[in-house]
């Protein structure tokens, strides 16, 4: 019996995918939408940073800054002088190139004037950010024992480094916050969303944060651009140091720059799940409770909880009803 053979699947038939018309319509849109943003001036190559680019360079970095922890696994001790010195001055050299692609892009938006080469800024840029490393590495140092103290779970401060999402997040932070704080937001901004998908905790780079900092657990957490957290303060999961309004100008757009977030004094313990919003400032040593929701400031030493908070709300209403008669701001027909 004769049968028809099947051909070779590499001869079979092709599925048809109208491609070029799929492509005129991808590059009509992009074009509409470049028109809307009056950007439609592009320099005919790809300018900004790259995100897969940044994240080698911070795990780069990370070897470098810890190099018989986050290092190779063969290296040596009597060779990690020359480990480090060869990681940074490649790691250096290539982040350099993506800081030039952000100043090189935020000068063709805002049509800038130059009186220093790109290039120049971009080296003085990263040359200054190479000389905080060591600075950078004795800050995180302490958060690192933050952690191994303040977590009876912790067995080594090796155990911390190589485990703890929160220690992760940190060392991209301090390391995206030099560089912010150095005029290159935007790469600061992607190696901080690098360790936000990694870790699920989002600190904006542009937050100060001091010494001997601990995030437990971590995940959920979020941490704004102008908030202010102190010295030796421990926080958990699901923790959001956020903006209670954003108010808009004249032309409906939302101001930006504005200090919104809280202030975290020293040695404060904020517990899972707690919300803080707004400028508010939350005093030296204050504990706050777990699930708490809180938009004004707290005396320090205060102890901050659920049930405290919601007692407070109950009893409102009935001290306003109690003061009002007497009240200098009463209504009177």
């Amino acid at each position: 019996m004769n049968q028809r053979a099947t051909p070779p699947a590499s001869l079979a038939a092709q599925p048809q995918w109208e491609l070029r018309q799929i492509v005129d319509e991808l590059r009509a849109v992009r074009e509409q939408w470049r028109a809307g943003l009056a950007s439609s001036q592009e320099c005919g190559a790809r300018e900004f940073p790259s995100r897969q680019h940044l994240r080698d360079i911070v795990s780069a970095l990370c070897a470098a800054l810890f190099p018989m922890r986050l290092g190779p696994l063969d290296l040596q001790q009597e060779s990690e002088d020359f480990f480090v010195g060869h990681t940074l001055d490649t790691t250096l050299t290539g982040l350099h190139e993506q800081v030039r692609r952000e100043l090189s892009y935020h000068a063709r938006q805002h049509g800038l004037q130059q009186t220093v080469s790109i290039e120049q800024q971009a080296l003085a840029i990263v040359q200054r950010f190479a000389r905080a490393l060591p600075r950078i590495r004795a800050q995180l140092d302490t958060d690192v024992a933050a952690a191994f103290h303040g977590d009876p779970a912790a067995h080594s401060v090796d155990e911390v480094l190589l485990c703890y999402p929160g220690i992760l997040a940190i060392i991209h932070y301090r390391l995206a916050h030099a560089l912010y704080a150095l005029g290159a937001p935007l790469v600061a901004r992607i190696i901080a969303e690098v360790a936000h998908s990694q870790t699920g905790i989002d600190i904006h780079p542009g937050a100060i944060i001091g010494s001997s900092f601990f995030i437990d657990h971590g995940t959920g957490v979020v941490i704004g651009e102008t908030a202010i957290i102190g010295e030796r303060v421990r926080i958990y999961q699901a923790v959001t140091l956020g903006a209670k309004r954003f108010p808009a100008g004249a032309d409906g757009v939302l101001k930006k720059g504005l200090a919104r977030h809280p202030i975290v004094q020293d040695d404060v313990v904020i517990y899972a799940g707690a919300t803080i919003l707004g400028r508010v400032t939350i005093g030296q040593g204050s504990v706050i409770g777990g699930n708490v929701w809180l938009t004004r400031s707290v005396a320090p030493g205060s102890h901050v909880t659920q049930a405290h908070s919601q007692q407070e709300a109950a009893e409102l209403p009935a001290l306003a009803a109690a003061v009002a008669p007497h009240s200098a701001f009463a209504h009177h027909p």
